[in-house]
């Protein structure tokens, strides 16, 4: 989530024991044999939990007969860590270069205008363009291609400053029904092809590929509650479609081949001035106004099929469908995209629950076993999620004709879990579903009626079965090399006490948490990767010794490339960090961080020299979204909410004088041609 969109409230009101406190129990059970808390912090950020990271070799001795084969040489990054910037500019590791693609505005056909500096482009010209604040992204080759493809991406937020000429108005309270389409068709999602010539990556205009997914695009509801009463609404009374998808942030893919954007701030474009259900309170549907008051030019003469009243939420008619009490419910979810397919439409998939989804990254894939997908809840002391679906993966599904037939059977089915993270580096994951004993002895099923139910009111199950409140969970990410599973924890200012997963109070800075499930589904083992940090900080507060050259706070995107180099990406508003240096991107090796033994350990003093500065975004921008070719030698990364960026295309330029600000993708690649990194 953008620092600038979304009100980031405490709505979490459960008794659970928060992460916080397990952390200080984690602590405070090693300081005991380890001898103090310095001790504790030390075997925390030196060793961690070393049984349960292994390396990916083995203590199998070659027999003498059999000749000892030569070591493959160890992956190693290959730039030197670079000093933070505060300028209108981009900076990147020495030998690379950095260009902008596909900034807001860029048309996809020339079906409609070209974008303009000043503002004035129309809600139609928006809906055949990019939208704004890029965010969550993935490439799809053409045919395997590292040079020809699809980038299917989000669009969190808007600025309204700069997407209309002088930002956004109204008249007696009421906004005008243009600007409202505007502000509807720079949200959502999009795919793009992109294609390289030479040594330049460019948009193909008029590719029968390239589309726009808003917040009035018609989508699919499928799952659990598809054609359930909670979703029937006036425009769909059989509940099984809705329009839009919006707040987009963190994506995954599956691997069949399709881009899944994550709804996440949505609950602010609605408005329920009635009774709330406990759904709408717990999740945070306002009871005055929307974000953007988009509800205010319903009535308009020019409004179609009710576009504007389907915001306010409040109950008005007989039954739910004679009005649009409903039309949150039909927001809060994973949403599958087929890229490659332009005839189909978006599919929510509701069984991967309703709330405010940050990200949805795949487990590894094995054949015979359930496809496992891990997600985000990004608020204030919210939760960890993880879905199991209830089919066993196939090889031929990895090419499957019919992509979105095969996100129903893996995903459409399945089981949700939540985390609960134990002080000894233990964890379990909770099922929501109707069976589940909640903490007051009762079970879901009664709590919630039913399936549906449970996944309508996915924050509320979580509180009732003893789930471990988060520091604001963001991305997932896996690690290719050994399916071991990252969460970065972006900040929580809010947190009073601690526990073992989040134990700083408050967390300004952030962390990220590492795991690894068991077999079984239900266990896994836990430590901490590594904590935000300015390089100032005391022991206590810099538990990784981190140094000028990787400090950093708020880690939010993240990602592995195909290699199992991990890039960190940052949204940070800590005032130390960033005096320093502007939102940046680092990358580390985890595989390379062993003991002695070989075993996997966090970033810590002694190695923390392997997390690396590689880039830092202009100012006021937030760096997050990142995907790779298939070789490893184009990085996409994207820049959202610049302050006063880009002013030309070339990403280094330092802007000379005030420009309209453009979220924009920014295209990484060595300057010899190499892979990436290294």
């Amino acid at each position: 989530m953008s620092r600038n969109t979304g009100d980031n409230q405490n709505r979490n009101l459960s008794s659970n024991e928060p992460m916080a406190s397990v952390l200080d129990t984690f602590l405070s059970r090693r300081s005991v044999v380890r001898g103090g808390l310095g001790a504790a912090i030390a075997m925390i950020a030196g060793t961690g939990l070393t049984g349960c990271f292994d390396s990916d070799s083995d203590n199998d001795h070659d027999s003498p007969s059999t000749p000892t084969p030569e070591p493959t040489p160890k992956l190693q990054l290959g730039f030197t860590s670079i000093p933070g910037s505060r300028t209108d500019a981009v900076s990147v590791a020495a030998g690379y270069t950095a260009y902008v693609l596909a900034p807001w505005g860029t048309r996809l056909s020339d079906a409609t205008e070209q974008w303009k500096s000043d503002g004035t482009n129309s809600a139609a010209d928006q809906a055949n363009a990019m939208g704004m604040h890029h965010d969550g992204m993935h490439f799809f080759p053409i045919n395997g291609s590292s040079t020809d493809g699809l980038i299917a991406i989000n669009f969190e937020y808007i600025d309204q400053d700069a997407l209309h000429p002088a930002g956004a108005t109204s008249v007696g309270g009421v906004r005008p029904a243009e600007e409202v389409r505007k502000e509807i068709n720079a949200h959502g999602a999009g795919v793009v092809r992109v294609r390289k010539s030479g040594d330049r990556w460019q948009v193909v205009e008029n590719d029968p590929l390239n589309r726009r997914f808003t917040t009035a695009s018609v989508m699919n509801l499928s799952g659990p509650l598809a054609g359930t009463d909670s979703v029937k609404t006036k425009f769909s009374v059989t509940g099984t479609q809705t329009r839009g998808t919006n707040n987009n942030c963190g994506n995954g893919y599956t691997p069949w081949g399709t881009y899944l954007t994550c709804e996440e701030n949505w609950p602010g474009i609605f408005v329920n001035k009635g009774v709330r259900p406990a759904d709408q309170v717990r999740i945070g549907v306002s009871s005055s106004a929307g974000n953007y008051d988009w509800e205010t030019a319903a009535g308009d003469a020019s409004e179609v099929n009710d576009e504007f009243r389907r915001f306010d939420v409040t109950p008005t008619g007989a039954t739910a469908t004679d009005d649009y009490r409903n039309e949150a419910s039909t927001y809060g979810y994973i949403v599958e995209i087929d890229p490659y397919n332009a005839a189909t439409l978006p599919v929510k998939r509701t069984a991967l629950g309703r709330f405010r989804h940050e990200g949805c990254w795949p487990g590894l894939t094995t054949v015979g076993k359930p496809v496992t997908f891990y997600m985000g809840d990004d608020s204030q002391n919210e939760y960890l999620y993880k879905f199991v679906s209830t089919a066993l993966w196939e090889a031929a599904d990895a090419n499957p004709s019919d992509r979105l037939a095969t996100g129903a059977k893996y995903m459409d089915s399945g089981k949700l879990y939540v985390a609960r993270f134990n002080a000894d580096g233990s964890g379990v994951w909770l099922l929501l579903d109707v069976m589940t004993p909640t903490s007051d002895g009762s079970t879901l099923g009664a709590r919630f009626t039913n399936l549906p139910g449970i996944i309508l009111n996915t924050r509320g199950a979580a509180d009732a079965v003893g789930a471990t409140p988060m520091d604001r969970p963001e991305w997932t990410a896996v690690n290719p090399l050994n399916g071991d599973v990252y969460l970065t924890l972006t900040n929580n200012t809010a947190r009073t006490t601690a526990n073992a997963a989040n134990p700083r109070v408050p967390n300004n800075h952030g962390h990220i948490v590492r795991w690894n499930d068991g077999d079984d589904h239900v266990s896994f083992t836990w430590d901490i990767f590594v904590y935000g940090a300015n390089a100032a900080g005391t022991p206590d507060l810099n538990r990784s010794g981190l140094t000028e050259l990787n400090q950093f706070a708020s880690p939010d995107g993240m990602t592995f490339d195909s290699r199992g180099i991990m890039w960190i990406q940052t949204d940070n508003g800590e005032k130390t960090i960033t005096s320093y240096t502007n939102d940046q991107m680092l990358a580390v090796i985890p595989s390379n961080m062993v003991d002695a033994a070989g075993k996997q350990i966090p970033v810590n003093a002694q190695n923390q020299g392997d997390l690396r500065r590689f880039f830092v975004g202009p100012n006021g921008a937030e760096v997050t979204g990142i995907t790779f070719t298939p070789d490893n030698k184009t990085m996409f990364l994207n820049i959202q909410h610049p302050g006063n960026w880009p002013s030309t295309d070339v990403a280094t330029d330092v802007t000379s004088g005030t420009v309209r600000p453009r979220a924009s993708t920014v295209v990484i690649q060595r300057a010899d041609g190499g892979e990436l990194g290294v």
